[in-house]
């Protein structure tokens, strides 16, 4: 079994900051590229940050600048550092990883999501 767990959403004020948490846990060989995508209520879920394991990173063309993402391999965490934020960044927003798996001597890969951490900016 394995598990993303969110942290770090809520409430804040146009121009603020917040920063998001996603900690993998469970039966983990280890983990490729993690990321952050993110859905508003009535539009599709979009990409807004990538991760590879070796740190390489890309972000959608909307929040170059304002948000940096990070990871933490020995933690197995992904991070979201989210500056300057404004109300058309309001969304759930979920966090993805592809990890390898190993089950009697064979390794899989499998694509995992968290639950969805709420990011509500107010103007």
């Amino acid at each position: 079994q394995v598990q993303l767990e969110e942290s770090g959403g809520g409430l804040v004020q146009a121009g603020g900051s917040l920063r998001l948490s996603c900690a993998a846990s469970g039966s983990i060989f280890s983990i490729n590229g993690m990321g952050w995508y993110r859905q508003a209520p009535g539009k599709q879920r979009e990409l807004v940050a990538a991760i590879t394991s070796g740190g390489t990173s890309n972000y959608a063309d909307s929040v170059k600048g304002r948000f940096t993402i990070s990871r933490d391999n020995a933690k197995n965490t992904v991070y979201l550092q989210m500056n300057s934020l404004k109300p058309e960044d309001t969304s759930v927003y979920y966090c993805s990883a592809e990890i390898v798996v190993v089950r009697y001597g064979r390794s899989s890969v499998y694509n995992y999501w968290g639950q969805g951490t709420q990011v509500t900016v107010s103007s």
